[in-house]
């Protein structure tokens, strides 16, 4: 867990906040007007909230943006007697959500941050005004998968199948940016030695680790599959349907195939505005931020 008042040479300039709503202590950023329109932002795997930092100031001047770092990443803490599944990630996101009893909600998300959206929109629509969605998927829009594993799943399959994911993935203190590259970074020029630090650093030893490792075992052992579809099952399918929604997608994703995410995302929003984003990777929030926020606020001035 990092340091509370850790800035890394002031690229991370943002007052902490914590939560322990959830049983454990969360950390998030609480930027903006307090009465403005509410903005989360939710990362993924094996990042934390340092992958808003050029989104958070543009879309605070107008929007109140709220980025929470899951349980295991960033400033949150990493508990050893909890499950680390999706289910348990939404129930913390919704306990947070809860604690600061936020309402009409846009999700900016990106990576684990689509389903843990997805997974908590269908649950709690009144909640949900509208959905931002980049390089990720809901998984739900019956898309059939591929076969061929994305080169992120076949490395994880590989070292979970020969018993060296946890070595491999336990290392992220000294390998995050192997590993990145491995999903899909491309902005090599980002990359000096205050950036190492910032993606290191909630990573010190094996333990702390547990969540970046649990995270892609959930897809890759099919435990996602029966809370996404229990998810389906409360008649609140529609609902999500009708919220404003907006894809953009850095091609260069090596770790969710961008033709199925984007075919997923029009199977549930025909007609919704999708923008594909050349030499642009997983990370996109790394590669183009300011194409992303623009995009954002235009989104968010065009559906009201």
């Amino acid at each position: 867990m990092i340091p509370e008042h850790e800035t890394f040479d002031g690229t991370w300039p943002f007052a902490p906040h914590y939560s322990t709503a959830a049983g454990f202590r969360q950390h998030y950023v609480d930027e903006g007007p307090r009465d403005g329109e509410v903005v989360i932002c939710l990362h993924g795997e094996p990042t934390w909230g340092y992958l808003y930092r050029n989104f958070i100031p543009p879309l605070s001047e107008s929007y109140r943006v709220i980025v929470p770092d899951h349980m295991g990443f960033g400033k949150s803490e990493t508990p050893q007697d909890r499950e680390y599944t999706l289910k348990t990630h939404v129930e913390n996101l919704t306990a947070l959500i809860d604690d600061l009893d936020l309402t009409d909600i846009t999700f900016v998300c990106q990576d684990w941050g689509g389903p843990i959206t997805g997974a908590y929109t269908i649950r709690h629509p009144e909640r949900v005004k509208r959905v931002a969605l980049m390089n990720t998927l809901f998984g739900i829009g019956g898309v059939p998968q591929s076969d061929a594993r994305t080169q992120w799943f076949d490395w994880i399959a590989r070292h979970h199948e020969a018993g060296t994911l946890d070595g491999i993935v336990g290392e992220l203190g000294s390998t995050v940016l192997s590993v990145m590259k491995i999903v899909g970074f491309e902005n090599s020029a980002a990359v000096d030695d205050t950036w190492i630090r910032a993606y290191s650093a909630p990573f010190p030893d094996r333990a702390s680790c547990k969540g970046a490792i649990e995270f892609p075992l959930d897809v890759h052992l099919g435990r996602i599959a029966p809370y996404v579809l229990d998810g389906l099952q409360n008649g609140n399918l529609e609902a999500l349907k009708s919220k404003p929604a907006m894809l953009a997608y850095g091609m260069e994703d090596h770790a969710i195939d961008p033709e199925r995410a984007i075919a997923d995302f029009q199977a549930i929003y025909p007609g919704a505005p999708v923008t594909r984003l050349k030499g642009v990777g997983h990370f996109c929030q790394e590669d183009a931020p300011e194409t992303l926020v623009a995009l954002i606020q235009q989104f968010m001035q065009s559906t009201g």
